[in-house]
């Protein structure tokens, strides 16, 4: 019997080879954009061929912002020295059967980091839930990595959740998220919950702050959750490594392969807020109401990364604070 959120045992498909320059393992990456731009960096780094998908037409290379790589276009991050010849780039519609089952790839690996386009329910169906089982449909017995997100934990009493918790997200797209998960994780594949995403050219948080647009909602206890794009991506691709011994390994990563994705120092709204403010001499933001519109929902948890560490990752941004200094210049922010 399977037991729902747990991978039966012994269905967990294996990496059974290491990259080299004659045989390199090949990454099927599903969605090439802010979060897919840097995985597909990482395993291009160590050796991988990369096939990522878009759901719209390729960009030339000639329209790149020099970050090297053709297709990335993600300003201020440095990307890699030079083109890379292991990068194939496709236009593909997850949400279409007819479109994944015409693959013609033999991926030893493949990462779901798709968008939904910031649509609603349907869209969140179609990207999530359709666009799994498409791919598990297509590529049965090679492992897929599905990138799910913390919303789906809804505590609101400021308490440390971690992979064990309850997830009872108490929006339907939070409930989809669950439903692609369970489809993903019986299917003997892995799964990241990741925190808000921030980076070079992306931080709403410090971008509302230095613009004068930020708010701290009623007391400010509400705790931020975030991870650096970078961190995302290095640990996506931690993941995949540790996938070529997951037979083998004796730890919860077998019984459970679900993981958070999250920094090591979650801060309350306005902790974050009076750090930024004495840091940029800024004054501290005026108090409102909550927002009752917030895509994630509004959630007041502290997300934990221990199981994560505990395989050997570590984030080389453990607060949203170590980046700030290399985040303001990327910013496009108006003119004071």
């Amino acid at each position: 019997m399977i037991v729902k959120g747990q991978a039966p045992p012994g269905l967990y498909p294996t990496i059974n080879s290491q990259p080299s320059t004659l045989n390199p393992l090949h990454l099927l990456l599903c969605g090439h954009g802010y979060l897919g731009q840097a995985i597909s960096r990482e395993f291009l780094a160590a050796g991988w061929d990369v096939t990522a998908l878009s759901r719209n037409a390729v960009v030339p290379a000639a329209s790149d912002s020099g970050c090297g790589i053709p297709g990335l276009h993600s300003p201020g991050d440095g990307g890699l020295p030079q083109a890379s010849p292991n990068l194939h780039e496709l236009t593909c519609d997850l949400t279409s059967a007819s479109e994944v089952s015409s693959l013609q790839v033999r991926p030893d690996f493949i990462v779901h980091c798709a968008s939904s386009g910031r649509g609603g329910s349907d869209a969140y169906r179609a990207v999530y839930l359709d666009g799994c089982r498409h791919l598990l449909d297509r590529f049965p017995g090679v492992a897929l990595l599905y990138t799910s997100s913390t919303s789906v934990y809804a505590q609101t009493d400021g308490s440390v959740v971690t992979e064990e918790s309850p997830a009872l997200p108490d929006r339907e797209t939070g409930s989809i998220l669950r439903e692609a998960e369970d489809l993903v994780l019986s299917n003997g594949g892995i799964i990241t919950r990741l925190s808000g995403i921030y980076g070079p050219g992306r931080s709403v948080i410090l971008k509302k702050f230095l613009s004068g647009e930020a708010v701290i909602e009623e007391d400010g206890r509400r705790f931020l959750n975030q991870i650096h794009r970078d961190d995302a991506a290095a640990a996506i691709f931690h993941l995949a490594r540790l996938q070529s011994t997951i037979g083998n390994h004796q730890s919860s990563i077998v019984n459970l392969p679900l993981f958070n994705l999250s920094d090591s120092h979650p801060l309350s709204q306005l902790a974050c807020y009076e750090k930024l403010s004495r840091h940029f001499h800024h004054p501290l933001p005026p108090t409102g109401p909550r927002d009752p519109d917030r895509k994630r929902g509004w959630t007041h948890k502290q997300v934990s990364n221990a199981k994560l560490r505990a395989t050997g990752w570590e984030p080389r941004f453990p607060s949203f604070l170590d980046a700030v200094e290399s985040i303001v210049p990327t910013l496009e922010l108006p003119p004071p």
